[in-house]
């Protein structure tokens, strides 16, 4: 089928969630996936486990306490233990000496095969006249990147930052744990992004150090902060999320991280974030500015806008009874030439079913908010009226402003 991905390994022995042993290879055929009658199996292959020999099965029998590795007759000689397949706890104890992002991310190689990426961090807090923050450390550099097989297990650490000294110094302790980048496969080299935990520690630390001005610096009089949302009904601060959009200054469309800014005590949007992860302009940072002048919606005025619209309140009060509940999503600023895009999903809950379902996306543009049962019909609402041939929700914003420049770079 034209645009699917071609995946000849979709077992996925090493995870997130998989925190227990497993032992393949035996005479039993393990569980693959589902089929319309049945189930297809399988069978481990890779030669990355623990050889089950007698001794190794009394061993780890008196390990785990488990008399089974004894008395299984379909663990035989070819069967392997396969132990510490959470990918976190296993880069921990190969490489412990770095710090770990908490968001890994699975991807497709050009074998097949399902490959987990995990930025890795060199820190520090010797760093001279660098502030530590509430992090602990004033030096961190995403040095690492960790991949590691979902099928087979096999870690393969590449040093992503050549010009940082501590890894350097690490890789000349190891010299046979660490790869140079250049080393990894290009399927797998165009998937890396921007770390999050990176991004969210260097946001943290521009809210004061955007101040370039030393009066203004020791006053903080520009002091920013992170904007509050509204998520399942509590509000929560606003977390960087990626997004693939054409940048003011780019020719086309990237993968990015983004995260929006707005003034201390104050609602409107100031600015925003931007870390870049395509080609080669990966790992850049790019800081836009709205004008001072200008009143520019921030989250916060939007989801107030949101829950005050009669006709969209009403109908999340109408869910909220008869045993389900009504739960405002994520809210995205997506910036769009000179203004900006709000897209917050909607979705359902009965209180006898704990899976939530999309049922509405309401978009804000300029002066206008709109409700729809899909995303497209939320734009058509918005930008194309005249189209609509099915019911929506659509409000005019009063007050509302848009930057009338283009932001500050």
């Amino acid at each position: 089928m034209q645009g699917t991905i071609p995946i000849t390994r979709p077992e996925v022995y090493f995870g997130e969630l998989t925190n227990d042993y497993v032992i393949g290879g035996t005479a039993m055929d393990e569980f693959n996936y589902p089929q319309a009658s049945g189930y297809a199996t399988t069978n481990f292959s890779a030669d990355t486990g623990i050889p089950m020999t007698m001794a190794n099965r009394l061993l780890f029998a008196l390990r785990f306490a488990e008399v089974n590795m004894l008395l299984n007759q379909d663990i035989t000689s070819d069967s392997q233990l396969l132990w510490r397949r959470n990918i976190m706890e296993r880069v921990r104890l190969l490489a412990p000496f770095l710090m770990y992002d908490s968001d890994p991310y699975i991807v497709v190689g050009s074998d097949g095969h399902m490959y987990w990426i995990v930025d890795a961090y060199t820190t520090s807090d010797r760093y001279p006249y660098s502030d530590p923050g509430k992090e602990g450390f004033n030096y961190i550099r995403n040095s690492v990147k960790a991949v590691i097989d979902a099928y087979s297990g096999n870690v393969t650490f590449y040093v992503a930052d050549l010009s940082d000294p501590i890894i350097a110094s690490w890789n000349a302790i190891f010299p046979h744990l660490f790869r140079p980048l250049r080393d990894m496969p290009v399927t797998l080299r165009n998937h890396i992004r921007y770390p999050l935990d990176l991004f969210g520690i260097q946001s943290e630390r521009l809210l004061t150090y955007h101040m370039t001005d030393a009066q203004v610096f020791y006053n903080r009089d520009d002091q920013w902060q992170v904007p509050t949302e509204i998520y399942a009904g509590e509000p929560r601060p606003v977390e960087p999320y990626y997004l693939i959009m054409k940048l003011p200054t780019a020719e086309s469309e990237e993968f990015i991280l983004l995260h929006p800014f707005t003034p201390t005590k104050r609602n409107n949007l100031i600015a925003w974030l931007a870390g870049r992860s395509d080609g080669e302009n990966y790992g850049k940072l790019l800081l836009y500015q709205f004008p001072k002048q200008r009143q520019v919606y921030g989250p916060e005025q939007i989801e107030a806008r949101i829950n005050q619209d009669p006709i969209i309140s009403q109908q999340i009060s109408l869910w909220n009874r008869q045993g389900s509940s009504a739960i405002q999503g994520n809210l995205l600023v997506i910036p769009i030439e000179q203004s900006l895009l709000y897209v917050e999903p909607l979705y359902l809950e009965a209180a006898q079913n704990s899976l939530p379902t999309l049922v509405r996306v309401i978009v804000a543009y300029e002066n206008r908010i709109a409700m729809a049962e899909t995303l497209e019909l939320a734009l058509e609402a918005i930008f194309q009226p005249e189209k609509i041939k099915v019911p929506v929700i659509l409000s005019p914003i009063e007050g509302a402003e848009v930057p009338a420049v283009p932001p500050q770079r």
